[in-house]
């Protein structure tokens, strides 16, 4: 279950699988091919930013349905609440049951199927995000997380994606090697960390027409503001994170030719201790000693550390999440840019 800290979380294996009539998926395929959410949920996890969230605060909560074939079907979500150090008797996890305990009394879907957290301008590629997604999977297949986005959201477009961990991630992170080796041969890379899955909002047919009502009331006036050209600050705090990572990168790199150097380094050490010893060996039977008993190289050089790579290959995906994010503002931009233009040559 997802937890409060660092926007961390730990599966329980208190709750049973939301799998229904679905079948099991062949190995190494994914579990679930589509997400289908109510609209109702879309709107609870909007108003629970809105009513806890602040600046870079980051909220959470449990996704509640059931899965049907490859489509996982999010019918209800709770938000987990907030509170602070003082709540050192708060307990997490029975809080949880508490809840689902009592949605299931009233007849609503109370299957676990994952977890929702908000994002501070995409930034959610991290090792607590991992880790929780990991506990997830691990303990109920079909669970994904959905990162809702609320400063794109403000500027007029949803943003809501849904995450899974990719087979061949789930198998590393079982073995907790994360060492470059063990990430060279399962063929890790940042492009192959997540898989995004597909999203579907639902809304029943009253709902439709309710929004149909609403959207002929509406103000036009409202709109105009997405055709407005100025820039927004947020091209630039995109950029001053992008540039913050790719520093953070650049001393996994330094870190990274530093061991490598001193691998180098201790092997000619090796090499040189063992033309010593061959030395030395030549000379003793020349004057008819024994030669020098064999010894454990290994023992006598201790091989260096690797640093873990895992830590790299979360910087690299968040910064491809940066790009992405820049790329799709600035696409908008450029398009608005270039309709002004040309109503004003039209204009002209």
């Amino acid at each position: 279950m997802a937890s409060r800290k660092e926007g961390s979380g730990a599966a329980g294996g208190g709750f049973g699988s939301a799998k229904g009539k679905g079948k099991a998926a062949a190995a190494g395929d994914s579990a679930v091919k589509q997400v289908q959410i109510d609209g109702l949920v879309v709107l609870k996890i909007i108003k629970h930013y809105q009513e806890e969230g602040q600046g870079n605060e980051v909220v959470q909560g449990v996704l509640l349905g059931l899965v049907v074939d490859d489509r996982l079907e999010i019918t209800n979500c709770f938000p987990f609440p907030q509170h602070t150090e003082d709540d050192a008797d708060f307990d997490e996890v029975q809080y949880q049951m508490e809840m689902m305990r009592s949605l299931r009394h009233v007849n609503i879907d109370h299957l676990h199927v994952g977890w929702y957290q908000s994002t501070y301008y995409g930034s959610f590629v991290t090792r607590a995000l991992l880790d929780s997604q990991f506990s997830y999977q691990h303990a109920i297949e079909e669970s994904v997380v959905l990162i809702y986005d609320p400063i794109k959201t403000a500027q007029g477009s949803l943003s809501l994606k849904a995450y899974r961990l990719t087979p061949k991630l789930m198998e590393v992170c079982k073995e907790k090697d994360f060492s470059p080796e063990a990430l060279k041969k399962a063929n890790i890379a940042y492009e192959n960390m997540f898989e995004e899955v597909p999203i579907v909002i639902k809304n029943s047919y009253l709902i439709n027409v309710m929004l149909w009502e609403l959207e002929k009331k509406s103000a036009v006036a409202d709109r105009h503001e997405l055709l407005s050209l100025a820039s927004s600050n947020h091209l630039g705090k995109s950029l001053q994170l992008l540039m913050d990572r790719v520093d953070e990168m650049s001393q996994d790199i330094v870190k990274y030719n530093t061991y490598l150097r001193n691998v180098s380094k201790q092997q000619q050490q090796k090499h040189q201790y063992q033309q010593r010893r061959q030395q030395e060996n030549i000379q003793r039977q020349s004057r008819g000693e024994p030669p020098l008993p064999e010894e454990d190289i290994n023992k006598l050089f201790k091989p260096p550390q690797p640093p873990p790579r895992m830590e790299s290959l979360l910087i690299a995906g968040q910064i491809n999440t940066y790009c992405q994010n820049i790329k799709e503002f600035n696409a908008q931009n450029l398009g608005k840019l270039f309709m002004a233009q040309a109503l004003q040559d039209y204009n002209n």
